[in-house]
Formats: structure tokens, C-alpha cells, sequence
């Protein structure tokens, strides 16, 4: 909203004018340098004057939205252009059209249309006045409904140009907006094309038949003949709008009240025609051969015989039916058996016709029209015939237009005194006008017209005339001239909107192929959009049938109205605060009916046209969601998928899953250089391989310091977390935290990530590989304790070692081995993973070997067989070996492995700790080896102050500095040698670290990936160091290893 005050600010000349105070010339955002520069003098708010750059005054903010104008599509940038041209810019004027000038009667023009005039006679006459009545109620309901709902969300804000389309993508997000926006567009391109061959129609039909270019040699090919008539017709007439509508839109808006009141004119004379009819009835005689209707194309007059002079001769009707004119000419049979006779085709209200027309009378093509009685025999002959195989669904399509047009108020709102107030107003009364009238039409055309006349639809049994002309008073030519009329201003209306509606979606961004659309002449007008929606509205045209073109809108508008609805009722439901309509007769079952009736009509319509535009509404709504821009417009369905998270976490949270349901859900923490990029991508890719895009993936990091100062270096961090994510597509979350220290803030997120019920149950990491550097001493640190986290955690752990040799996505292996070496059951983690990778076409044509160990008690050959037993249970195909490990002496290697590894971590220790620390840890060397040194030459107390000096000499630089000074000699390793003896824990464990690792060497050596159970850390602490190295010698010499620990429960069964 701010964005949108601060447009003003530029015309209106620099200073608010609501806080009286000069120097506060500009508080908003977008404010210039120059203005932030200024200091605040004032003393009443100087408690918020270091806010004022960022944040307006109040007084500010609403001397802003007192000259806040939202102007329609394109005036913007006419009037920018006018104040290019003339310099200064000329004030704006207040909007002032009120409810029935800017609402009612434009709606009134857009509803009432060419259905009216050429089509709801001849739907009465073949469907009857029941089931008409029933489709016009249908149809009118729907658009009430609609009403009500556009109603809601068009007074909860400003809706500037766009009408539906605005309120549907804000209301629903970009993708239904874009796509039911489009899909709306085209309805109304559509509706273009059918105005146009209703004008064509009117005017080769009724007005100028003359005029027709293609002739049909006989009866049979009319219907050919006016297709291509109105192609001809239509893409001229089509050319001449498009060109009227280029050059300028001011001429077609001053000529809208001639068009409507055409339309007005036209109904008030249908009226007048009803009232004259029930006292004094026109006279339009119709010709009934038998029961069969004549049309009057070929005769004159309506009988068989005719005298000249003293003799009877054949009519021009006995010559349409016999050889000849003479009385002895061989005739049609059915000519010969029936009587001709001529009744009125305009009995009028009280000749009691209504009773007849009541029920339908749905006809096939090819069809002679009767009066109801005898069969009827399709034949070439002067007969009217019906041009189409008639049924319910079918009228529906082809009449639901002629109730479309209530968006017309919506799209106006700029121009309105008080749109809050004059849209439901002026839209409803609308409705509520044009619904009686088609009702009160329907019932009156069916008493008034007889039934054989309301079902020629081209009113050839009326010599030519049209039908509803007939009834009007004083002329049916106030109906020809006023439907023409109003038929060509709608189709003008219509090529002006469309191109308006595309270029408001174009300059949204979201549908990029698009854009070039936005763009037009210098005041705004969419040259480029007038130019597709031309070429789009031609294809209408070369349809050619009116009755075929209908129906394809119907399905856009309908749609279009559908989304309506829905946005309505998931805006009532979610209750967000922003939903607040001053319109308050609306309710979510209203809008929820509304939605229902549309798409029921749509499939009444036509199932195939309602598929097929559904299909183009998804694959736009795709489209825009891979390619579109992403924009936030607090849409309701960004509302309804945090109502489905909140309920689904709520629900989550009822207990843990099932065994069965059990996923590794992942934390990766990972770690990013100076410039805030990961270090290690090939974490992620192996993500992406474990998880498939299923379930939950948190990729998190820690950054060191405060977050104050390290907001901006988070969230790049957090961008490249996001771009990395993308490109190796792991679908989930990222989290970046700030912490006084990296181990803190790794417990962080082991404790808090996820939310409820979604929360991380595993946790990888690379392994740190720089651990033995004197500078990284913290890193095993570090690692230690997280192993010991998320053993507390109840959390599996998951360790890549060598993950820079990992697989990347666009890898594929061809064969190989993946090897599980099952130590210790902690869950069968080691079972799920193999199977979850090998899901992924990285490790597809991989196959699983398991490797378990036998002590000496054990039988190998059960063993193997238990194993193959169980696996087949689990349905999982893998290879089994029992690898025997047999009791063997201590190497002497392992020895000095072990004596080697425990005076390096016996060094660290004594570097890496604090001053306290370094004096007890001193002591205690010294009680604990003062015997060892009572025999050397030198005395205790000498070598023990040497050991500390030589620990502060790597602390303190003053001593370093006087180090160099003394003439002491550091304690050399071999003495260090007989200071230190291994322990025989240590040594078992180192033991068994050799032995394994050379079984698993030998194996697994050219195995592409090996999983093992990873050891837990000692309890006591003071064997951390010994730990890492316990690790370092069990996986040496391998390329790939996933060291694994269990979370404490079971993750696979044997159960369905």
C-alpha cells in the first residue's frame, strides 16, 4: 500500500499536508536521500524521530491516502504523457459516477445482448416454457450467487483495473489467478466473435439479404451458404471495430449510452407488443401444410388454387410440390392428402395459447417444424426445417451468455463516488432486472407466439421477419435496428476489455511469455494485446455459428465465476484479519452453492468443452507455478495450506509413527566457507539421493558471533543454502542460526528444529577431516558432542567420511556394490538405507551385499542361514556373508598404534586446555610418575616445572617470546616414550579397529559405498581423543563410508 501512496507524492508537490510541519516533507519508504538527510526539528515525537526514515507519521500516511487515486488501466500513463507534453500536471478529478450511471447501467448493457433478441424465441419454442423457465432460473441463480460473492471480496479493498481477475489472483495466488484470468480473457474474446456474427446475422437474415455474397442453389445448402456469408461479413466487421478501437477507445465509450439505450428501446417495445397483442394481435400469418409449418420464400400466397379469368390454375405453392401448374400435374403425396390453411403466428396473451407451448419439443436435425402431429418426411421441399439436433444441455450452453456481463461495475470501481457501496448495489439490482425480464420473456413468448413460429429460428414461416420482431410494437423494425445496434456496441466493449484484461496479467509478470503484452503506445492503449485478441477473436469468427460459439465462452465464463465463488468461500472460512467486506449479506454456503451450480452447468453445458477448459486452466496454472514469477499477494490459498499444515501437524502430534511409516527425516548440518557457500555440495546430493523428494529435509548451519551483527552474513548464507538445495533438488527447509560458539548452536538446532510433530529423526554430517590439526582442535570437540547429543536425542546419525568422493545426481553407476557391514542391531537402519538409496538412479543398478561378524562361539553357518531368513521376511534382495573373526594375539603394530595415538592425545590435552586446567592436569602427571623419576639423574621437581613452561609457551606469547632466551632443551619424544604407557582398554579397542578394518578392506575394497555401525563415544571423557582415532583406523583405505548409529528404536519389520 505504501508503494502505491508514494505515486502521489510526485504530482503533489513535495510536502504532506497533514502534520502542518514543512521540514516532514516525505516520511515514507521511497522517500530520497535528501529527505532522510533532514533532521526532525520537531519535539513532540522526538522520542521516534531516528524511525522516521523508515516508518511515516500517521498524519503523513493519511494526507497520502486523501489524495490516493486508482486510476483505470492506462490512464496513468496518458496522463504521464500529457504531462510530459505540457509540463506542469493537471490535478486529477475526483471520481464521481454513483451506482446507477457507473454500476446499473453498464451492467444492464453488458447482461442484455444478442441471445435476447435471436435466440430466446426459438429456445422457448423447442425446450417450452417449463423447462426455460427452469434454465433461465438455473442460469440467473448462478449469477446472483456469483454476485453475492463478488460482492464480498470487491468491498474488502480497492480493486483496481482487471475486475475479476484482480480479485481472483489476490484473493487465491498468481496461479488461479493467472489462469483463471486468462481463461476469462478468452471467454471475453469469445464473446466478441459472437457479438460480431450476431451483427452479421441480423444483417444478412433481416436487414439486407441481398447483400449475401455465397448463394444456396437449393434448400440443402443454405446453411453452407450463411457460414461462409458470416465468415466473409464477420472478419471485415472484425477488422473495421479493431481499427475503430486503435485509433481511439474515448469514441466507443461516448456511443456506449446509444448502444444501451438501443437495448432499452428494444425491450420496452417487446413489452408495448405484449400489450397490444392481448386486445389487438398483429397480423403474421403463417402457412401450415397439414401440420407442417411452409416457409414463404417461394409463394405469396397460401393456398393450392388460384382463379384467373374463368379458370383454376395450380398456386406457386401447387408448383413448389407438382410437375406443373395445371390441376392433372403429378403431386407429393402428402400435398395431395393435406389441407393448406394460414393461422395467426401472433395469437397475442389471452388467446389461451400458452397451455400448448408449456412442454418441449426438441427436434433433429433435418427436421420439417409441425404443429405436433404426424411424422414427418425429410424432404427438399418449402418446408421450414430444423438446422440442428436440439437437447437441454445444449440450450444451456447456448444461452447462459446472454447472463453474463455482471463483472462490468467490478471493473469501473476507479470511476465510482463510493465503489464499496455501488458494486453490490448496482450489480445485484442488475441481476435481479435482467433476471425478471428473461423470465417474464419466456413466460410471455410462450403465450403470445405460436409454437411453430417460436421454433423457426430464422423466422421463415414470417416471411423472413424476426421472430421477436414480430411481437414488438410499432414496428419489428425497432427490434432489427436496435439489436443491430446494441450487437455492434457490445462486440466494440468487448475488443476494448479483452486487450485490457491481458495487458493488467501481462504487467503482472506471472505468465512470462506474456510480457510482450503489457507493452502499447505511449498513453497506455495495448496495441499488442488488440492485436492477439483480434487474431483470437477470428477463430470465433470462422466458426461462423452463433450456436457453436456460445457454448465455448459459456465454459470460460463459467469458470471464471467458479474461482469467483471459491475465493469467497475459502476467504470466509479461513477468517483471516485481512477479511472484512463492508458487503455483509454473503455466507460460505452461498459462495460454496454458487461454486457447485458452475460446475454443474459446465458439464451441462458440454462435458467435452468443460474438459478441455479445464485443461487449459491447469496447464496454465502449471505453467506459471515452474515458470511464473513468485509473488506474494496474501492469497487465501497460502491461508488454507497453513489451516492443512497447523492440522496436520496437530494431528502428528497424537504419538510417534509406526514402525511401518518410519523414514529417515534429515537434518544436514553443514558448514559454509567466508563467503557463506557450503563446503561440501556433495552432502546435499547424496540427500537428495536418500530421500527422493519424501518427506522432511532440514539443511541447517551455524554461524559464529552475535545476531546483531551477523543478520546479513545468515541470511546470504541462507540464500545460498536455498540455491544449492535447488540446483541438487532436495526438497525441504533451510535454517541458519547465529551462536556465541558452533557447539551451542549445533544442540540448537538438534533440539529445536522441525515444528511438532514434524521434526527431524536423523542426523547427517560430514566427518572432520582436519580434526588432527593443532589449529582445529575444537572440531572433534564438537563432533564428539554431537554424537553424544543425538545418542541423548533418541536421533539416528548418519557420518559421510570421504564425502568429497561422493556421487553427484547426474552420476550413475552401472554396477557395483553397496556393503552393509552389520556389527551391532540398533534398529535396522542399516537395512532401510541401502534400499532407500537404491531407489535413486545414482545407485539403481547397484547391488546389496551384508556383511556380519562371527566370534568364536558363534556358528557362522546358522548364522548366514538366519540372516537370508530375515532379509527375505524384510522383502529385501541382498547378498549375505558371515565374515569369522577369529581370537588373535595383540600386533605389535596395534601396540605402538595404540602407544603412538595416546601420547599425541595426552599433547593435545595439555595445549588445548585452559590455565586452571593445565595446572591440575600438571599435578596430576607429577603425582602420578614422581616414582617413575625418583632414579633419574634429573631431579622431579625440574621436570615437572618443564612441562608447564613448555605448555605455556604454546598459550602465552610473552613466554614464547622468552623461551627463545633459555637455554633449556623441550622434552624429547623418547623421554616422552617412558613417561607414557597404553592402556589395555585402549588397546583391546585399537584391537579390534585393526582387525575389523582389515576385514572390511579386504571385502569391501571396491565396494562404491560401506555402511558400518559406528562405535558410541567412551563415557568416561577423558578418552575423546583416543575416539576419533578409533574411527580414523576402522574405515583407513576406503572410499566411500557411512558410519551409522541407530536412534534406540526399530525402523523396519517383518509385518505387512
Amino acid at each position: 500500500m505504501l508503494n502505491n501512496l508514494t505515486d502521489c507524492e510526485d504530482g503533489d508537490g513535495g510536502a504532506s499536508q497533514g502534520d502542518g510541519n514543512p521540514k516532514e516533507s516525505s516520511p515514507f519508504i521511497n522517500s530520497t536521500d535528501l529527505e532522510k538527510g533532514k533532521e526532525y526539528d520537531g519535539k513532540n515525537m522526538a522520542l521516534f524521530e531516528e524511525e522516521m526514515d523508515t516508518s511515516p507519521m500517521v498524519s503523513s500516511l493519511l494526507s497520502g491516502l486523501a489524495n490516493y487515486t486508482n486510476l483505470p488501466q492506462g490512464s496513468r500513463e496518458h496522463e504521464e504523457a500529457e504531462n510530459n507534453d505540457g509540463g506542469k500536471k493537471k490535478p486529477v478529478q475526483a471520481p464521481r459516477m454513483g451506482t446507477f450511471m457507473g454500476v446499473y447501467l453498464p451492467c444492464l448493457q453488458n447482461i442484455f445482448g444478442v441471445i435476447l433478441f435471436l435466440r430466446l424465441t426459438w429456445v422457448v419454442g423447442i425446450a417450452g416454457i417449463m423447462e426455460s423457465f427452469c434454465m433461465v432460473f438455473l442460469c440467473c441463480s448462478c449469477t446472483m450467487l456469483t454476485a453475492i460473492s463478488m460482492s464480498a471480496i470487491a468491498t474488502n479493498g480497492v480493486v483496481p483495473a482487471g475486475g475479476s481477475y484482480y480479485m481472483i489472483s489476490r484473493s487465491l495466488g498468481p496461479e488461479f489467478g493467472g489462469a483463471v484470468g486468462l481463461c476469462f480473457y478468452l471467454g471475453t474474446t469469445f464473446a466478441g466473435a459472437m457479438y460480431i456474427l450476431g451483427t452479421i446475422e441480423i444483417l444478412l437474415a433481416y436487414i439486407f439479404p441481398a447483400m449475401a455474397i455465397f448463394k444456396a442453389e437449393d434448400a440443402s445448402g443454405e446453411a453452407a451458404a450463411m457460414l461462409n456469408n458470416m465468415r466473409v461479413y464477420g472478419t471485415c466487421v472484425l477488422t473495421c471495430m479493431a481499427t475503430v478501437v486503435f485509433v481511439g477507445v474515448k469514441y466507443v465509450n461516448k456511443f456506449a449510452l446509444v448502444f444501451l439505450g438501443c437495448v432499452i428501446l428494444s425491450i420496452l417495445a417487446i413489452y408495448a407488443g405484449v400489450i397490444k397483442s392481448a386486445f389487438d394481435p398483429p397480423s403474421f400469418p403463417i402457412c401450415l401444410l397439414g401440420n407442417r409449418t411452409l416457409s414463404r420464400h417461394g409463394f405469396d400466397l397460401c393456398t393450392k388454387m388460384v382463379v384467373e379469368g374463368n379458370e383454376t390454375f395450380g398456386s406457386k405453392l401447387w408448383e413448389l410440390f407438382c410437375t406443373s401448374r395445371f390441376l392433372n400435374a403429378t403431386c407429393d403425396e402428402y400435398f395431395t392428402m393435406n389441407n393448406v390453411t394460414e393461422i395467426e403466428g401472433i395469437p397475442g396473451a389471452a388467446s389461451g395459447l400458452i397451455q400448448e407451448n408449456l412442454w418441449s419439443s426438441y427436434l433433429t436435425k433435418g427436421v420439417i417444424v409441425e404443429k405436433r402431429g404426424l411424422p414427418s418426411v425429410n424432404m427438399d421441399q418449402p418446408y421450414v426445417f430444423s438446422d440442428m439436433t436440439s437437447y437441454f444441455t445444449l440450450l444451456v450452453g447456448i444461452y447462459f451468455p446472454s447472463v453474463t456481463g455482471i463483472m462490468a461495475g467490478s471493473n469501473r470501481s476507479g470511476d465510482l463516488r463510493d465503489a464499496q457501496k455501488s458494486i453490490p448495489t448496482g450489480t445485484i439490482l442488475a441481476i435481479a432486472t435482467t433476471s425478471a425480464v428473461y423470465i417474464s420473456s419466456v413466460v410471455l413468448f410462450g403465450a403470445c407466439i405460436e409454437g411453430v413460429v417460436l421454433r423457426d429460428k430464422f423466422g421463415e414461416a414470417v416471411n423472413g421477419n424476426l421472430v421477436v420482431g414480430t411481437l414488438a410494437w410499432p414496428s419489428p423494425w425497432v427490434i432489427v435496428i436496435g439489436s443491430f445496434f446494441s450487437t455492434c456496441g457490445a462486440g466494440l466493449q468487448s475488443l476494448t476489455g479483452a486487450p485490457r484484461l491481458l495487458q493488467a496479467i501481462s504487467r503482472d509478470g506471472i505468465v512470462p511469455f506474456l510480457r510482450v503484452f503489457g507493452h502499447g503506445k505511449a498513453n497506455g492503449e495495448p496495441t499488442w494485446a488488440l492485436l492477439l485478441t483480434a487474431c483470437i477473436c477470428e477463430i470465433g469468427i470462422l466458426i461462423a455459428s452463433l450456436d457453436e460459439v456460445a457454448p465455448i465462452l459459456s465454459m470460460f465464463f463459467l469458470m471464471c465465476y467458479m474461482f469467483v465463488n471459491l475465493a469467497c468461500a475459502v476467504q470466509t472460512l479461513l477468517r483471516t484479519p485481512n477479511w472484512r467486506p463492508r458487503f455483509r449479506y454473503y455466507h460460505w454456503t452461498l459462495s460454496f452453492l454458487g461454486m457447485s451450480l458452475c460446475l454443474a452447468l459446465m458439464f451441462i453445458c458440454s462435458w467435452y468443452y468443460a474438459l478441455v477448459a479445464m485443461l487449459i486452466a491447469g496447464l496454465i496454472y502449471k505453467y506459471i507455478e515452474y515458470r511464473g514469477a513468485e509473488k506474494e499477494w496474501g492469497d487465501g490459498i497460502r491461508g488454507l495450506s497453513l489451516s492443512a499444515a497447523r492440522y496436520a501437524l496437530l494431528r502428528l502430534e497424537e504419538g510417534p509413527p509406526h514402525t511401518k511409516n518410519w523414514r529417515p527425516q534429515l537434518l544436514v548440518l553443514v558448514r559454509g566457507d567466508q563467503e557463506q557457500n557450503v563446503v561440501h555440495p556433495q552432502l546435499l546430493s547424496f540427500t537428495s539421493q536418500l530421500k527422493a523428494g519424501k518427506g522432511l529435509t532440514i539443511v541447517a548451519s551455524v554461524l559464529e558471533g552475535t545476531f546483531l551483527d551477523n543478520h546479513p552474513q545468515a541470511q546470504r548464507a541462507e540464500e545460498s543454502i536455498r540455491r544449492l538445495m535447488e540446483a541438487e533438488k532436495v526438497k525441504g527447509f533451510c535454517q541458519v542460526v547465529i551462536s556465541s560458539n558452533l557447539r551451542d548452536g549445533m544442540s540448537h538446532l538438534i533440539q529445536s528444529s522441525g515444528l511438532g510433530g514434524l521434526q527431524h529423526n536423523t542426523v547427517l554430517v560430514g566427518w572432520p577431516r582436519s580434526w588432527r590439526q593443532k589449529e582445529d582442535h575444537q572440531t572433534w570437540r564438537n563432533f564428539i558432542e554431537l554424537v553424544r547429543e543425538t545418542t541423548a536425542g533418541h536421533l539416528a546419525l548418519l557420518v559421510a567420511k570421504n564425502v568429497a568422493m561422493f556421487p553427484g545426481n547426474q552420476e550413475r553407476f552401472s554396477e557395483g556394490h553397496i556393503d552393509v557391514w552389520w556389527i551391532v542391531h540398533d534398529g535396522g537402519m542399516l537395512m532401510l538405507l541401502p534400499f532407500l538409496l537404491r531407489q535413486h538412479k545414482v545407485w539403481r543398478k547397484c547391488k546389496m551385499r551384508i556383511f556380519t561378524v562371527a566370534q568364536m562361539d558363534d556358528n557362522s553357518i546358522q548364522m548366514k542361514k538366519d540372516l537370508t531368513t530375515f532379509l527375505y521376511h524384510l522383502r529385501i534382495t541382498a547378498e549375505v556373508e558371515v565374515v569369522e573373526m577369529h581370537e588373535s594375539d595383540i600386533s605389535a603394530y596395534t601396540y605402538e598404534k595404540t602407544l603412538v595415538m595416546e601420547q599425541r592425545s595426552q599433547i593435545l590435552k595439555q595445549m588445548h586446555l585452559t590455565k586452571n586446567e593445565r595446572e591440575r592436569e600438571v599435578q596430576l602427571i607429577h603425582d602420578k610418575n614422581a616414582t617413575t623419576f625418583s632414579s633419574s639423574s634429573q631431579s622431579p621437581g625440574d621436570e615437572v616445572e618443564a612441562a608447564p613452561e613448555k605448555v605455556h609457551l604454546t598459550w602465552t606469547k610473552e613466554k614464547s617470546v622468552a623461551e627463545k632466551n633459555k637455554s633449556k632443551s623441550p622434552v624429547s619424544p623418547e623421554d616422552i616414550k617412558d613417561i607414557f604407557k597404553p592402556n589395555r582398554s585402549n588397546v583391546r579397542r585399537m584391537h579390534t579397529a585393526v582387525k575389523l578394518n582389515e576385514a572390511i578392506v579386504e571385502k569391501s575394497r571396491d565396494a562404491k559405498l560401506v555402511l558400518l555401525n559406528m562405535p558410541g563415544p567412551p563415557r568416561n571423557r577423558k578418552g575423546d581423543e583416543n575416539y576419533m582415532e578409533f574411527l580414523e583406523v576402522l574405515t583407513e583405505r576406503l572410499d566411500r563410508v557411512l558410519l551409522v548409529r541407530g536412534g534406540g528404536r526399530e525402523v523396519i519389520t517383518i509385518y505387512s
